[in-house]
Parts: structure tokens; sequence; C-alpha cells
């Protein structure tokens, strides 16, 4: 019973530091496009932030779906996809919301602060949604119904007795 608990706790938080990744990678797509189109081409500041969440949807969807949670097969559209693009929507409208503020506080401030502060509202939006996403997406978007997304996961699927016997030195 033991080792079955530390294998699960062991896959989550593998899962954990891989949606982490995904996350860091997501979060510097977004801001490199941010920082582009808010410092380089004087792009308004919300419709940049729309633009580039949006973009860096699409690779962290399909990299959460098949490193993070090891799906594999055919996407679902309407359990999978949509769920989370709607949770990078949520994540969309408060980081316009936060990106707006930074904007019109530092609209007389130098080009470097004002960006500076635009991506700043950006990670501290997200930021406030990252694990309330990895919760939702590990208990309900990518999980599978009655088989473990993570291959570690399966022990718990097995009896206690027969782990205990697959794993103790003697083979009994």
């Amino acid at each position: 019973m033991l080792g079955t608990a530390l294998h699960s706790r062991r896959a989550v938080c593998r899962r954990l530091i891989r949606y982490g990744s995904v996350s860091a990678i997501s979060t510097a797509t977004s801001l490199t496009l941010l920082g582009v189109l808010v410092g380089l081409l004087s792009f308004p500041a919300i419709w940049a932030n729309v633009i580039a969440t949006t973009i860096a949807t699409v690779p962290s969807f399909e990299l959460n779906r098949r490193w993070v949670w090891d799906q594999r097969g055919q996407r679902s559209l309407l359990r999978q996809a949509t769920p989370y693009f709607l949770l990078s929507l949520t994540g969309l409208v408060i980081s316009t919301f936060a990106v707006h503020l930074a904007s019109d506080a530092t609209s007389a401030a130098s080009r470097l602060l004002h960006t500076a502060a635009v991506e700043m509202a950006n990670v501290a939006a997200y930021g406030t949604l990252w694990i309330i996403q990895f919760i939702l997406c590990d208990r309900v978007l990518f999980r599978s119904s009655g088989v473990a997304a993570d291959a570690d996961d399966r022990v718990a699927l097995v009896s206690p007795e027969r782990t205990l016997r697959e794993h103790s030195p003697s083979g009994v």
C-alpha cells in the first residue's frame, strides 16, 4: 500500500515538473512574442497579449497532452481541446486586464520600463492560474477513464498483495 502511494506521488511530481517545463516553454514563447509586438512593433498591449497567448497555447496543449500526460491517441476536441482552450481563454482575459492596467500605468515611461511592466503583469496573471490548471488537466482533461496517465501510476491499478509479492526480494 505504501509503495503504491509512493509510486503515485512520484508520478504526480514527474508530471508537475514536466508541466512546469511546458509552462516555461509556453511562457518564453508568449513573452518573446509579447515583447516583440509591444517593444519593437509598438502594437497595443491588449492585442499583443491576445496574439501572443493564442499562438503559445497551441504548442502548450500538444506538449501537455503528449509529454506531460502521455496521451498518444486521437485528441478529443470536446473533452480535451475545448476545455483546455477555455482555461487558456480565462487566463487570457485575466492577463489582458492585468496587461491593460500595467500598460496604462506605464504609458509615459520609457519603452523598456513599459514593456517590462506589461510582461510582469502577464506573468503575474498566469502564475495565479498555474496550479489550478495543473489540477484540472491532471484530474479531468488528460486523465483516461480507468487507465492511469503515467506508467508509474499503473502500479496503483494492481492489488496491494500482488504489488508486494512482485516487489519483495524473495518474490513471495
